[in-house]
């Protein structure tokens, strides 16, 4: 207690010879701080402390005059600002100069700014036809817009698209895929483990296309022989369809030999390997590694091989023939009739309802109740 008195009477003397050294003009001002903060704790007693604007402006132009006259650091005002931090008061100062300046300037004169319908139909031109600034000028002056090179150049550099001589250097891969995706296959390797725990190799084929999905074999020891094998079965399989490709895209795993090339290359079709260390450019054949996993193979358990071909096989079928693809504007690999518009609406399960596929029976037809 005695402590307590003495450190509060050596307190009292430092603000009394504090305010010897005071003139007269930062006394008021500093009285002025003080009332104006008392009255916003009387006004909120029973709320949060939280000044509206007037009050705030009061604060911040009181505080800063008494900054301005004494030339002290925002951090001596402690013992003035006691319901804020002074850094918040000079904020709320900063902040009307710096609507002082700024007010007024949205009426400034000068060149009105591109509407964003012009901005987005001068990128769709510069992408979908390859064209230079004065070609997309030429094209936008048919439909009634006047932009000048400059402004044409603006708009695509902040886009990041690079001029049109650039552009048309080289042809880009998703062009080049698109042009020539109708005759090219994929193939692809992945594992699925057994309920007890034995390692099989599934070894798969994909149009990149139509999407179609081609089953090449299943073994539990995969050998340049065997998949040498498998690539002659699916050559006869694709002849038997009539369809002809151009390449095979696959990786540089050692189980595809010289004698796997062979086999597509007297069919002319070029062998095309992928990077080292890039399943991205097999990003068709990875993806449908992950649509085999989410859809069919996380949701069930293998016993064996047998058992993991019937799987594959079932659910392929309903893969070619039946699922939507959103690539494929919502049809099949293998394109699917009309819908029926009339009709019940019945349900078939595939692999014992993991997947159910919806259809229409015809209004004659009898009804089939589902399995």
């Amino acid at each position: 207690m005695v402590w307590f008195l003495v450190s509060q009477l050596f307190s009292l003397f430092l603000t009394l010879f504090r305010f010897r050294l005071t003139s007269e003009t930062d006394k008021d001002l500093e009285i002025l701080i003080l009332r104006q903060q008392l009255g916003i704790v009387q006004r909120r007693q029973d709320k949060p402390i939280k000044p509206n604007r007037a009050e705030k402006l009061t604060l911040a132009v009181l505080s800063a005059n008494l900054k301005k006259q004494t030339k002290r650091p925002a951090n001596q005002f402690r013992h003035i600002i006691r319901l804020f931090q002074p850094e918040t008061v000079f904020g709320w100062h900063r902040q009307l100069v710096k609507k002082k300046w700024t007010h007024g300037q949205k009426n400034k004169v000068g060149r009105p700014p591109t509407k964003d319908e012009t901005k987005a139909l001068v990128i769709h031109l510069a992408l979908e036809n390859n064209w230079g600034y004065g070609k997309i000028k030429g094209e936008l002056s048919k439909l009634g817009i006047k932009l000048s090179l400059t402004t044409i150049g603006n708009i695509l550099r902040d886009k990041g698209i690079v001029p049109a001589p650039v552009r048309a250097g080289a042809i880009g891969w998703k062009v080049l895929m698109r042009h020539y995706r109708e005759q090219l296959l994929a193939a692809d390797f992945f594992t699925v483990e057994t309920i007890l725990l034995q390692t099989i190799y599934v070894f798969f084929m994909i149009e990149l296309g139509t999407r179609r999905v081609y089953l090449t074999g299943l073994t539990q020891h995969p050998n340049g022989h065997w998949v040498t094998q498998q690539a002659r079965n699916q050559v006869w399989l694709l002849q038997d369809n009539n369809t002809e490709f151009i390449g095979l895209i696959r990786d540089n795993d050692s189980k595809y030999t010289e004698a796997f090339d062979a086999v597509f290359e007297s069919e002319e079709i070029n062998i095309i390997r992928t990077p080292y260390r890039a399943p991205n450019a097999n990003a068709v054949a990875e993806r449908m590694v992950r649509t085999f996993r989410q859809e069919c193979l996380d949701k069930i358990l293998v016993l064996n091989q047998a058992h993991l071909r019937r799987v594959l096989n079932e659910f392929l079928v309903y893969y070619n023939e039946r699922r939507p693809h959103q690539g494929l504007d919502q049809q099949s690999p293998i394109e699917r009739p009309e819908p029926l518009t009339k009709g019940l609406i019945q349900k078939r399960r595939i692999l014992g309802g993991i997947i159910n596929d919806y259809f229409r029976l015809p209004a004659s037809a009898p009804v089939i109740q589902p399995a």
